[in-house]
């Protein structure tokens, strides 16, 4: 039971960081490139880390919750 407690206290959180950076652009096509070094690189480096670890998050969860259930 404590499998499926931490499983769903890391899908909650990665829910939570999905919802502020839902995807990485390494997903999306439709962002213009940005200049190396810029401001806007910065933001969208730091961004798309974010969306990466609310992802794993997200998918640990799941698989612990899964885990958890089924074992």
């Amino acid at each position: 039971m404590l499998i499926v407690a931490i499983g769903l206290g890391l899908l909650w959180h990665g829910v939570q960081i999905v919802w502020v950076a839902p995807t990485a652009s390494q997903f999306r096509s439709d962002l213009p490139p940005v200049e190396p070094g810029s401001d806007a690189a910065f933001n969208r480096f730091w961004l798309d880390q974010y969306a990466w670890i609310g992802m794993v998050l997200s998918v640990a969860g799941v698989a612990l919750v899964l885990i958890g259930v089924f074992a």
